[in-house]
């Protein structure tokens, strides 16, 4: 939003009534608003709450493609960002934007800032979350990579395999648990062994609803079917919870074409040459004629 005439007379009349808002926006859609005014602040359908302690501070921005930081620093409380919500990991990688705001004329405001929660630090009941600009995404390499594995992720839009295809996905309830990480089945044969080997396991219901985890192993046995997770849920998944199991894929050209039928997909190189054949040299002994070695 750019500065409004309106809004440069006010900030250049020399007695001014502003205030900072933030809105923080989670990856599973929930929305949460935040100022530093004494009272609650309401515009684009998003209510900043005064009474949350949050504070941040002065943005550096910069011409150019530097990176633009910032920290914000809040208490945590029960019914706003709260240490159980950071453990768990929901608030990473969320979406901040701060606003300059007249509060007696909240329609009169200028963005300061958009970006993503960076690195979320908590104790003594607060909490500083690393604020990073839009340019961050800069750093991360770019082109693709020349390698017999895949380099898609499964159902991205590379792969563009759709996991809501039956046989490939399943829902089911969670029945015994240990640790956040194993998962037990009493019945779910329905899937040959190692099927959800690499794939994810995501938390439709409960406490822990949204919550993703990777799958390590996948075995069956005469109890049932045991799904391990590489690292355990942040938050406790009780019998009962809703559980979407997603096919795994080891990104090999086999795997691809017998078990998905979506080799034309494939990104990866699966006939480039190993580092045997690069270190090799041409040699006088011998037939070298181009014919079969064998």
């Amino acid at each position: 939003m750019a500065l409004s005439q309106e809004f440069e007379a006010h900030l250049q009349s020399g007695l001014t009534t502003v205030a900072r808002c933030w809105q923080v926006t989670r990856r599973d859609g929930a929305v949460f608003g935040f100022t530093d005014h004494d009272r609650d602040l309401s515009f684009d359908g998003t209510v900043f709450r005064a009474s949350t302690g949050l504070t941040a501070r002065a943005l550096m921005q910069t011409t150019g493609l530097a990176v633009d930081n910032s920290e914000a620093l809040g208490a945590l409380s029960d019914d706003a960002i709260t240490e159980t919500d950071i453990a768990a990991g929901r608030f990473d990688g969320a979406e901040v934007r701060a606003w300059l705001v007249n509060w007696s004329d909240v329609s009169q405001r200028l963005l300061q800032f958009s970006g993503t929660i960076g690195e979320i630090k908590r104790g003594g009941g607060a909490f500083q979350a690393e604020l990073r600009g839009l340019s961050e995404a800069l750093n991360q390499p770019q082109g693709r990579i020349y390698q017999k594995p895949c380099t898609a992720v499964l159902g991205d839009a590379t792969c563009r395999f759709d996991l809501t295809t039956p046989g490939y996905v399943t829902e089911i309830a969670a029945e015994t648990v240990h640790g956040g990480r194993i998962f037990e089945f009493a019945d779910l044969s329905g899937f040959d062994l190692r099927w959800f080997e690499r794939g994810r396991l995501t938390v439709m219901s409960g406490d822990a609803a949204g919550l993703v985890g990777l799958i390590k192993n996948d075995r069956l046995s005469d109890a049932g079917r045991e799904i391990e997770l590489w690292e355990s849920l942040r938050m406790a998944v009780q019998p009962g919870n809703l559980l979407r199991l997603e096919a795994g894929c080891d990104k090999r050209a086999k795997t691809c074409r017998l078990k998905f039928q979506n080799f034309v997909n494939f990104q990866g190189f699966p006939h480039i040459p190993g580092e045997d054949w690069l270190m090799s040299y041409p040699t006088r002994s011998g037939q070298n004629d181009g014919g079969s070695l064998t």
